[in-house]
């Protein structure tokens, strides 16, 4: 009777098993296929998740709100992340990189018998939440690069039109000349825009609205003022340039006076307790040789 008992648990678990995969298989098979010629290549880590984070968008994407997507879209922009991939598969990500930390963690909890749901849940809004905080890193460093680069490509954009050129061969010149960065593939987006038919306002804009950083802005102005009022632009453009130089040594300087307040915890913490322990350690042992101690 036994025997028979678990033939049958043994048969329903195979089936089960069975169709499981099935649906799951047909699930996958459905997916379309992501056509990536035209977008940045996937970090290492992203290729193994990459299917997964597909198969969550197209079959849970609908899921998300449009107001939420179009917030995520925007986010994605400004840190030229939308060429390596959507609002929602941000959100996929995000919604896989939960459930991965929450299961290890739960392996975790069982090999240690210790279960505790409060930090289950904790571990799963953590996870979810990482990929935002990632983005607003990578938006912090890329703002510190532009704004690092942006006096030397006003140098190079002033001396080419004082020489005679107008805004796009100074643009050219400036992206032949200047560092590599996110402020030159910007400024051979603006080139592209150009080329494609815009005007050079409306390429300029677009160019500010894709960065969202105020020095930007004040240099896309002054340019398109300087252009409708008929005023000189090498003139605006080396005013601009004296100008960002003169606040990139300004933060220079607000840094450098921010790092004795930001060492004031490594001393405490690691610097401190040790010199007192060199210092106190002979005194330390003479006491004990003495018998004082």
């Amino acid at each position: 009777m036994l025997l028979v008992i678990a033939f049958l648990v043994s048969c329903g678990v195979v089936v089960v098993a069975f169709l499981a995969f099935h649906s799951v298989s047909g699930l996958t098979q459905a997916v379309p296929d992501e056509d990536r010629t035209w977008l940045d290549p996937l970090p290492k880590p992203l290729r193994v998740l990459w299917p997964v984070v597909n198969f969550v968008d197209h079959h849970f994407g609908a899921l998300f709100s449009d107001r939420h997507v179009a917030r995520i879209e925007a986010q994605l922009r400004i840190s030229s992340m939308l060429f390596l991939m959507s609002a929602r598969q941000f959100l996929a990500l995000s919604l896989l990189t939960s459930v991965l930390a929450t299961l290890a963690a739960l392996l975790v909890m069982l090999a240690l018998h210790a279960f505790s749901v409060w930090v289950l849940a904790g571990v799963a809004v953590l996870a979810f939440f990482y990929p935002r905080v990632w983005l607003k890193g990578l938006r912090k460093r890329r703002v510190s690069q532009i704004l690092r680069h942006l006096p030397i490509y006003l140098d190079f954009l002033t001396l080419a039109v004082e020489a005679g050129l107008n805004v796009n061969g100074a643009i050219q010149k400036a992206v032949e000349k200047g560092p590599d960065g996110p402020l030159r593939r910007e400024f051979e987006h603006v080139l592209r825009d150009l080329k494609s038919g815009l005007s050079r306002n409306e390429a300029l804009r677009r160019f500010d609205d894709r960065q969202r950083i105020k020095e930007v802005s004040n240099l896309v102005g002054a340019i398109v003022q300087a252009e409708r009022m008929g005023s000189g632009l090498a003139k605006t453009l080396r005013f601009q340039s004296e100008q960002r130089r003169s606040e990139r040594f300004q933060r220079a300087e607000k840094q450098a006076m921010e790092a004795p307040v930001k060492l004031v915890f490594p001393l405490l913490i690691f610097i401190f307790p040790v010199t007192f322990i060199v210092l106190g350690f002979p005194i330390a042992m003479k006491f004990m040789q003495a018998g004082m101690l």
